[in-house]
């Protein structure tokens, strides 16, 4: 897909000059990061490489809807809202840590593993994306399938785990990270499956 094409499709959700600043200024803290150095040179050559970057990469990372009426960018999200929706979660995984530890350290081994199973439809494929790899991310739950209606087939290996999936706390987030309506709906918990 031409940059021309680019500019002028109007299927694109968000500004494409939104889109290449944040992915600019990400590629630049990146470069920052990696070569340790503050001097001039090295700062002007990290400007210049994340421009061109950004520049000849930003048609690549626009990904379609499931009916390819609208392109989503990859990096489409406000930054602000993924350092706060990343500190959430690194939050979630410290409780969801205590909670495992906790089931599997008692006096009687609390492991009650259920399949959980749950509708979250979103248009932009990047807010599934997100949602399947926080859920696997999370000790205790593992996303085993999502179909392409939305369906979410999620292993949950204590109550605690099945419980925050089914409450839809982080479907809310992810939600909220893409400035989307939130269509979450819990389907049914079958208990016993591994």
């Amino acid at each position: 897909m031409g940059k021309q094409v680019v500019w002028n499709d109007k299927r694109i959700v968000g500004s494409p000059v939104v889109h290449m600043g944040c992915l600019a200024v990400v590629l630049f803290a990146f470069w920052m990061a990696l070569s340790g150095h503050t001097e001039t040179k090295f700062i002007v050559y990290g400007v210049i490489t994340a421009l061109v970057t950004t520049w000849l990469t930003y048609p690549l990372l626009l990904v379609p809807n499931k009916e390819e009426s609208r392109l989503y960018y990859v990096f489409g999200f406000s930054p602000l809202k993924m350092i706060w929706y990343f500190i959430w979660l690194m939050w979630q995984l410290v409780l969801a840590n205590v909670d495992v530890l906790l089931a599997e350290t008692s006096q009687e081994l609390q492991i009650d593993p259920k399949v959980v199973r749950f509708y979250f439809r979103a248009d932009n494929p990047m807010a599934s994306t997100i949602l399947a790899n926080s859920i696997t991310l999370t000790p205790g739950t593992v996303t085993m399938n999502v179909t392409d209606d939305g369906l979410y087939e999620i292993h949950a290996l204590t109550k605690g785990a099945a419980d925050g999936l089914v409450d839809g706390g982080m479907q809310r987030k992810v939600a909220w990270l893409y400035g989307m309506p939130l269509d979450f709906e819990v389907v049914e918990e079958k208990e016993g499956e591994e």
